[in-house]
């Protein structure tokens, strides 16, 4: 039986809030779709006619580049009509309420939004406030789901000898306290069969991620990368900061940037990677961002068919509303 056709045994979940309610065979037959769409993007003319018809809202409270347009180029990609919202020109700064914004959005139909805010927990809330399906962009550091779907996408599409995920191994490195990406990549690795290791100073690594199964935490950057299949660097996020956190910027690089001499430890064949936005020779040594073994533009790029497959997967398989 194909991942697709076990996949339709269980549920299809009504949204992409987190990956709690999305079982492995699900996620396979994700991946699946996500083959099909990554082929269309190699197609001269690269639109499909699969969401004619079909209503996507970008709503995004939060400042975005890679994710706000990836998710408007696989909507369009799919010829679905869009809608974009951006909190810094809306009502909201006129002291509108979140929920009085979408129910004024809410009143052009559309049949998904896609929502990014910074206060953990939104989308969840918007799905109470509307009949259409809600894709998590990113809610202040609880989740960001398509981020981790096209970190495994990613990582699949370069190590075929891997039937799936059992025996790999992530290796997390940076302000995981802070990171929505380090999370939803925990919860999506660790379904599949992976181990994680998650490395950074004290105080940017909380203790609760230990008690997940299959994840390790360490302060020794040595011991993340050894052996790992996968190395994944984290900028460290100044702006959800509290107070200082870090001795200096300066012991932060010399103890925990990904760098060449680390990657040595890894896997011969190491993948490097980054969520973005880089900062170079901070969290990751910049001629290694551009090296061989870097797939952060394939990150990038393969964001565009994992959240078409997304968003055909919602719509298609839900027919839209409600």
């Amino acid at each position: 039986m194909s991942a697709a056709a076990d996949a339709d045994a269980a549920p299809r979940p009504k949204h992409l809030l987190d990956l709690a309610d999305w079982t492995p065979k699900q996620i396979a037959a994700l991946f699946d779709t996500t083959d099909v769409m990554a082929q269309v993007m190699t197609r001269t003319i690269k639109k499909v006619p699969a969401l004619q018809g079909f209503t996507v809202g970008t709503l995004f409270f939060e400042n975005s580049t890679r994710t706000r347009l990836s998710f408007e180029r696989a909507a369009r990609a799919q010829s679905a009509d869009v809608i974009s919202f951006a909190a810094g020109a809306s009502s909201l700064s006129k002291g509108e309420s979140l929920k009085d914004t979408l129910r004024t959005i809410d009143a052009m139909q559309a049949d998904l939004y896609v929502v990014r805010h910074p206060a953990s927990g939104a989308p969840h809330q918007l799905t109470r406030w509307t009949d259409a399906r809600v894709v998590n962009a990113g809610d202040g550091r609880r989740a960001h789901p398509t981020q981790a779907l096209l970190d495994a996408y990613t990582f699949k599409t370069r190590f075929p000898e891997f039937a799936g995920f059992e025996g790999v191994k992530l290796a997390i490195v940076g302000d995981v306290a802070h990171s929505r990406v380090a999370r939803s990549n925990v919860e999506l690795w660790t379904k599949l069969g992976a181990h994680v290791t998650l490395c950074g100073p004290r105080t940017l690594l909380p203790e609760e991620f230990g008690e997940r199964s299959g994840v390790t935490l360490t302060h020794r950057l040595a011991d993340a990368v050894e052996g790992a299949h996968a190395v994944m660097a984290l900028r460290l996020q100044r702006e959800r900061m509290a107070g200082p956190l870090l001795p200096s910027l300066a012991e932060y690089r010399a103890r925990y940037q990904v760098s060449r001499a680390a990657l040595a430890l890894a896997h011969p064949d190491a993948l490097v990677m980054h969520p973005g936005p880089m900062n170079r020779d901070v969290e990751i040594e910049g001629p290694l961002a551009d090296d061989p073994r870097s797939v952060i533009e394939a990150q990038v790029a393969n964001g565009v068919p994992v959240r078409m497959a997304v968003l055909y997967t919602l719509l298609v398989g839900g027919k839209g509303r409600a």
